[in-house]
């Protein structure tokens, strides 16, 4: 089965945008366009959303298969979060529908993505995860979603 086939097509929602875990999510249109290329073995997903204060911007997710039973590996890019050089990550295919991918950007820190579609839509959810020797009393250690992307069909 296609990665990501039950989410082929163009997708509109909102898109909630925080830099740190306490922020309030500032929430702007959105749009995701998902593909299948290399006859189903590659997806990538598309999509497009405002920044509070630098403006529009879209990013670009590929997806295929990693080495292991269920394994994927990822380049991602953003260009607001991740410019100029795209970011490898790994991961696991949760269900026909949904992945989830970690990447390490340095010191610990992680980036997470999941991607997920099922009756009720389709979710792109990017966590940064706080290392343990970098919290603080006011901001814990482990993920906190920073965009959190819900659409429909269009």
């Amino acid at each position: 089965m296609a990665l990501l086939s039950d989410a082929i097509g163009g997708w509109t929602g909102t898109n909630g945008f925080r830099l740190l875990p306490g922020d309030p999510f500032a929430e702007f249109p959105a749009t995701l366009t998902v593909t299948s290329a290399a006859a189903g073995h590659l997806a990538a997903v598309a999509y497009s959303w405002t920044h509070p204060d630098d403006g529009p911007q879209e990013g670009l997710l590929v997806i295929g298969a990693g080495e292991g039973e269920g394994a994927l590996v990822a380049m991602w890019g953003d260009s607001w979060h991740q410019r100029p050089s795209p970011m490898t990550l790994s991961g696991s295919r949760q269900d026909p529908g949904a992945v989830v991918l970690e990447g390490d950007y340095g010191g610990g820190w992680l980036w997470r993505i999941s991607v997920a579609a099922g009756a009720d839509g389709l979710r792109l959810r990017m966590d940064n995860v706080i290392p343990a020797d970098q919290a603080t009393d006011e901001v814990s250690a482990g993920p906190y979603a920073a965009m959190l992307m819900t659409a429909h069909r269009a």
